[in-house]
């Protein structure tokens, strides 16, 4: 399964005057529709993933070929970096399409952790991911602190995360492997607080424009659909047993 965040999204925010009241409403208006979308998204991934994990002609037929299942990794990867750089650009429609794709594709492979890990502990395992990120989101979105400044320490976090677990493809060293569990754990909680926060400053891109707030909503979507399943997989190192 893949490892990234969504790049940030270049706009200009328009110059509103709004009652601290009025600015409350627009963000929590905003970030309900980003929510709403978010878990649609995990629902049809969560689903596709089940069916896939059910099915032994979807199994043989995805995972039976490695150049089947590293063909989806590459979809989801452009998938992601298309929708993150033109979906403002796009139609709210097309942009909504595109993610639900993503999602889908996702929950491809994402069939695989049935294969790998037992139903039970997987699922206790997506409740506490759900608890996890709940807490931090509420973190992110309620916090006066500026979380803007983790920008780039994150950043570098997941670069080096990814070049270690790349590496240790290689090498298969047990001790890499649990210290990149460890930290990926870290950096995702840490990322769901810092990217709730960056998402609510989407709240006024569409004040006036119907098209333009679905398309902040379903990228805003975007950015914490990835943190989610990033620190799922992550917790699943740690709470999953093995078949």
């Amino acid at each position: 399964m893949e490892q990234f965040t969504s790049e940030e999204t270049p706009y200009q925010q328009p110059q509103l005057t709004l009652t601290p009241e009025e600015a409350s409403r627009v963000t929590g208006r905003f970030m309900t529709r980003v929510y709403g979308w978010m878990a649609a998204a995990l629902a049809l991934s969560g689903a596709v993933a089940l069916w896939v994990g059910s099915s032994a002609t979807m199994q043989e037929l995805l995972f039976g070929s490695r150049w089947v299942f590293l063909g989806l990794l590459l979809a989801q990867v452009v998938t992601v970096g298309f929708l993150s750089g033109k979906g403002l650009e796009w139609s709210a429609g097309t942009t909504t399409g595109v993610f639900m794709g993503y999602a889908l594709l996702n929950g491809l492979t994402l069939g695989i952790i049935f294969l790998l890990y037992t139903a039970e502990s997987i699922a206790s395992t997506f409740f506490i991911t759900a608890g996890t990120f709940g807490v931090m989101s509420l973190y992110g979105y309620f916090t006066g602190t500026d979380l803007s400044r983790w920008g780039n320490l994150l950043f570098m976090g997941v670069i080096g995360l990814i070049l270690a677990s790349v590496v240790n493809m290689f090498l298969a060293s047990s001790t890499l492997y649990w210290i990149t569990s460890f930290v990926g754990v870290l950096l995702f909680v840490a990322l769901t607080a810092y990217d709730t926060q960056k998402v609510k400053t989407l709240a006024f891109l569409g004040l006036e424009d119907e098209s333009t707030d679905r398309k902040a909503a379903v990228l805003g979507a975007l950015t914490l659909y990835l943190d989610f399943i990033n620190l799922f997989l992550y917790l699943l190192r740690f709470f999953g047993r093995r078949r």
